[in-house]
């Protein structure tokens, strides 16, 4: 009951959210003091596109994602040139090393750019081949993301996976023979997806623990309201009644052999995470589609790859759109990120932003206690175990916004 409220409310607030309209001309604030910041290049290209995902994603040409990684070089350089500085990559997708050598091309140039201390890149099974993990071995990738989604055969086929990525004894075997390879290998899993049994995850889990992997990111199957319809002919209705239940499954193996570096991802070592908005106040986005966060400005690219090329090659930035956040909203987005991470320190917050703490979270705050979602362990406040659940269903509706958001902009003119 307490999740279910918890649910519509945060729908209702982050569908208010994401709404650009009436923002003006989009605009990029200037860098400011320095502060840690991460670079997050989207890569919109898959080889095959699998029917629950909602990113901005295209199927492959050689063509056009080879002019692609060219004019996502020179965005970066518009970064540069603006004054802008980073402590951390991110590469996302779509499928990020479809041209391994357009892909290491413009991290080296990332690398000469900015102080770039961590590197992560996704990746998808199939793509653990010696000449790529070679290549991102030499590239300083500190961490590898491996889009697994599920082991089991059924699942693989109803998403179109078994015929791109093999079986999930196939992938199980590349998973073993990459560990090692990289600082860190992650592998990113989903739960809740329809027609899923606790048997089905109960081998998934057993297949993970037995390859050792250094970190689980497993997070319930969110889809946009314009993938829904995609996701009930493929896989099948979706239930959310067996989400919580799967997820207390999924936590009662994975620790304490795992631990928490968010209410969804599991580590063995202190690692970055998939959710880079825990461990950075703030990201630029770049890239056709990409969402960036910076000095309380949160702005989206155009999500036309060929405007997006074209923008790039008449020196423009390419944003569609912007919008700046009201000091309550970045406090209540900061509220939710850090403790995403299971812990908040209240002092960082309070040095951020004085006396407007209080006045803007102290509801929230009184909230989460008294349902038991918060306990105060100083000097910080930490999820429980209730908490940890409560958290997945925030982030859940928050990433659905968001998708929904990118929905809204593809069908924009122009956009």
């Amino acid at each position: 009951m307490i999740h279910a409220i918890i649910e519509r409310a945060a729908r209702r607030e982050f569908s208010r959210a994401m709404r650009f309209e009436g923002g003006g001309v989009p605009r990029l604030p200037p860098p400011g003091d320095y502060r840690p910041r991460l670079l997050y290049m989207h890569i919109p290209f898959c080889e095959r596109l699998c029917p629950y995902c909602s990113f901005n994603r295209f199927v492959y040409e050689e063509k056009i994602c080879r002019d692609y990684f060219r004019a996502l070089r020179k965005e970066l350089l518009l970064y540069r040139d603006l004054g802008y500085d980073f402590g951390g990559i991110y590469v996302g997708g779509g499928t990020p090393t479809v041209l391994i050598d357009e892909l290491t091309e413009t991290i080296a140039l990332a690398r000469a750019s900015f102080h770039i201390g961590e590197l992560s890149v996704e990746t998808n099974p199939n793509h653990l081949t010696e000449d790529r993990l070679a290549a991102l071995q030499q590239a300083g990738v500190s961490r590898l993301s491996v889009g697994v989604q599920s082991f089991d055969d059924g699942l693989l086929r109803k998403m179109d996976r078994y015929d791109k990525y093999g079986s999930g004894a196939e992938i199980a075997g590349r998973l073993r023979n990459t560990l090692g390879r990289f600082g860190t290998l992650n592998a990113d899993m989903i739960f809740n997806f329809p027609t899923q049994t606790p048997e089905m995850l109960e081998r998934d889990l057993d297949t993970l623990l037995s390859i050792g992997v250094d970190q689980v990111t497993w997070y319930p199957l969110m889809v946009s309201d314009s993938t829904r319809t995609k996701v009930t002919e493929t896989l099948g209705r979706m239930e959310s009644g067996q989400e919580e239940r799967f997820y207390h499954q999924i936590v009662g193996r994975l620790v304490p052999a795992y631990r928490f570096s968010s209410a969804w991802c599991f580590s063995r070592e202190k690692a970055m995470i998939d959710e880079y908005i825990v461990d950075y106040d703030e990201y630029a986005g770049l890239g056709s589609g990409s969402i960036g966060y910076l000095s309380g400005v949160c702005y989206a690219n155009t999500f036309d790859i060929r405007d997006y090329i074209a923008r790039i090659e008449r020196g423009e930035l390419p944003l569609l759109a912007s919008r700046e956040l009201s000091v309550r909203e970045r406090i209540r987005y900061d509220f939710l990120m850090k403790l995403f991470g299971t812990r908040l320190r209240v002092s960082d917050l309070r040095k951020k932003y004085g006396g407007a703490l209080w006045r803007n979270l102290a509801p929230d705050l009184l909230a989460f206690f008294l349902i038991g979602a918060l306990a105060w362990r100083p000097p910080e406040i930490a999820l429980t175990k209730r908490g940890r659940y409560a958290w997945v269903v925030l982030m859940r509706e928050f990433f659905t916004a968001v998708n929904n958001f990118r929905d809204y902009c593809r069908e924009r003119p122009g956009a």
